[in-house]
């Protein structure tokens, strides 16, 4: 365990015992239902958790950030945080997923975008090891859009940090130290980049950044990053998104689920607040959100084709 690390497993356990809402929420993980899918050898998790409201229906548009005063600028007084760098500091998050949940915010205030910061998600892999750091982009999760965060939680609590290696997946690019694959046929679409070099990982993160698509109106493509260190190297997944929300989101009636999904979802651990929602979710329910968010099948070749060739 890094120094770092330590100092951030003492926060987490000091601000669990001192700061009300972050000690009833932690507790509450433990009576906290799961159930389990297997789809293609893998397993998807669906957790009920109530708490996780705020996040799942968050209102991100534009006149409703500005309605509300920023959760990182204006913080509970009983917040903690630990100081990373000059840029960043370390929270416990109060609104858990996993028993171990940080937000990494930005010291000051600034919209949310990866490409300016990658370097410090594959930094702070490397001080967090028994963490996945992840980072929800400002149409894909993020209930924060307008401060510039990222998020970690303790690794056994993703799917994918345990299933990636038998994911079915086809290498597309090679550097001396960096390879980078493509999921085949299953869902969500994806990359994963695995390097042992800093420099070729921030090198390829930034080609495929700008070969994906940046919508109208918007500053930043479509997407959720995934971070962990596996011995020497930096697993990186990158899924590419076309949408905020399925459409069961907006549904009427039976056909609703209150789902939208960030990181963890497309990670396979799909976290519902409602219990009617947790109780009647199915696998081909899972499917078709990862369906209906992830970007096309023809349009992750389109992104393929370019970084071989461009």
């Amino acid at each position: 365990m890094s120094s770092f690390e330590r100092q951030i497993k003492e926060l987490l356990a000091e601000q669990k015992q001192t700061w009300q809402v972050a000690r009833e929420n932690y507790a509450a993980l433990g009576k906290v239902q799961t159930r389990a899918f297997n789809y293609l050898g893998r397993e998807l998790l669906v957790q009920f958790n109530p708490e996780r409201i705020r996040s799942s229906a968050a209102k991100v548009d534009k006149t409703s950030l500005q309605a509300r005063p920023c959760f990182f600028c204006h913080r509970p007084k009983e917040q903690k945080s630990v100081i990373y760098n000059e840029d960043f500091e370390v929270l416990v998050n109060p609104y858990p997923i996993f028993q171990e949940h940080l937000t990494i915010p930005l010291r000051h205030h600034e919209r949310q975008q990866i490409l300016p910061y990658f370097h410090t998600l594959l930094e702070l892999a490397v001080v967090l090891p028994s963490f996945v750091l992840f980072y929800n982009g400002p149409k894909c999760g993020a209930s924060a859009p307008d401060h510039m965060h990222f998020q970690a939680g303790n690794n056994l609590g993703f799917p994918l940090f345990k299933d990636w290696c038998g994911i079915n997946k086809t290498q597309v690019w090679e550097e001396k130290n960096t390879r980078l694959y493509t999921s085949v046929e299953a869902l969500p679409r994806m990359f994963f980049m695995v390097s042992k070099k800093k420099e070729e990982a921030i090198f390829l993160f930034e080609r495929l950044y700008k070969l994906m698509e940046v919508k109208a109106e918007e500053y930043e493509p479509m997407m959720n990053v995934i971070v962990w260190m596996e011995k020497d190297s930096w697993v990186v997944g990158i899924f590419p998104r076309k949408a905020l929300r399925p459409s069961c989101y907006y549904a009427e009636g039976e056909a609703n689920l209150l789902v939208s999904p960030a990181t963890v979802e497309m990670s396979g651990l799909f976290v519902l607040p409602l219990e009617k929602d947790f109780k009647k979710v199915t696998l081909a329910d899972l499917q078709t959100i990862w369906q209906e968010v992830s970007i096309t099948e023809e349009e992750q070749v389109k992104i393929i084709h370019k970084l071989k060739n461009t």
